[in-house]
């Protein structure tokens, strides 16, 4: 037994690896009641599970209004900026390049936050544009909401943005959400080496987390748990028991979105 689930079988907050919860939120939603959705009660979870940091976006800035949600966003990082990083979503029918130039040189703010599907808008579409250019410029990485089947994230439309912008660092957020979606999201990722694979959602298992590795890397897979959304522990609980050695474990779990989170340094 390892250190990591020796912890948990004792019950205790795990220390020997530093997990980075790379898709998380906060606050209300409005299609229904998440319970303590706020950051202090999410930290609690945190602290408990041995999950050292999460970068997160607003309910409100994936849902209704991005200029609002992306400064209750850049609250939560003041009230805990060791414990967050921001998401800067971006919807495209409401400014990006205003969101952009507004937030883009903040450093609350680690990553891009699109979801097409709440958005009504497809990922291909030019008005994600100025999302792609400053991707490409900074390094930022972008995450993206997928899902089989969708109009408009579904993996053709992932495989068709990777291949326009090679030098973009594209998250595929729940890898694809389905057993399907899984197996394409491999393959889109085998085909684009800027895509990474996020492992959170209802449906995959430590099994598909470790073939996910096997085909792409662990430096090209990573743990996020779509929380408070979804529980943390059922995400966290599918890597740390999917079987992969400690070295491959660490990088999902957190090695490799720090490594990510690092583009702002590398500007110099």
């Amino acid at each position: 037994m390892n250190a990591i689930t020796s912890a948990l079988w004792r019950r205790e907050p795990q220390q020997s690896v530093r997990i980075v919860d790379a898709h998380a939120h906060s606050g209300p939603y409005s299609l229904f009641f998440i319970p303590e959705a706020g950051p202090d009660a999410m930290a609690r979870v945190m602290e408990r599970c041995g999950v050292a940091h999460a970068v997160v976006s607003s309910h409100l800035a994936i849902q209704l209004d991005a200029t609002e949600g992306n400064a209750a966003t850049a609250a939560v990082i003041d009230r805990a900026p060791d414990r967050f990083t921001g998401y800067l979503t971006v919807n495209p029918w409401q400014d990006p390049a205003g969101e952009l130039a507004r937030w883009g040189d903040d450093r609350r703010f680690g990553g891009i936050k699109l979801h097409p599907d709440l958005h009504d808008y497809p990922l291909t579409g030019r008005r994600y544009a100025p999302v792609w250019e400053f991707a490409q410029r900074t390094g930022c990485p972008v995450l993206t909401h997928t899902y089989d089947g969708s109009p408009y994230n579904d993996l053709p439309h992932l495989d068709a943005v990777a291949g326009d912008h090679p030098d973009a660092v594209i998250l595929a957020g729940h890898s694809g959400a389905t057993p399907l979606g899984f197996d394409l999201a491999v393959e889109v990722a085998r085909r684009r080496p800027g895509v990474m694979l996020e492992v959170c959602g209802s449906f995959n298992t430590g099994a598909d987390i470790a073939t996910m590795v096997r085909e792409v890397g662990a430096d090209r897979v990573v743990y996020g748990s779509d929380f408070p959304f979804i529980d943390l522990r059922m995400s966290l609980g599918r890597v740390i028991f999917s079987g992969l050695t400690e070295e491959d474990r660490g990088a999902v779990l957190g090695g490799t979105m720090t490594r990510l989170l690092q583009w702002r340094s590398r500007l110099g």
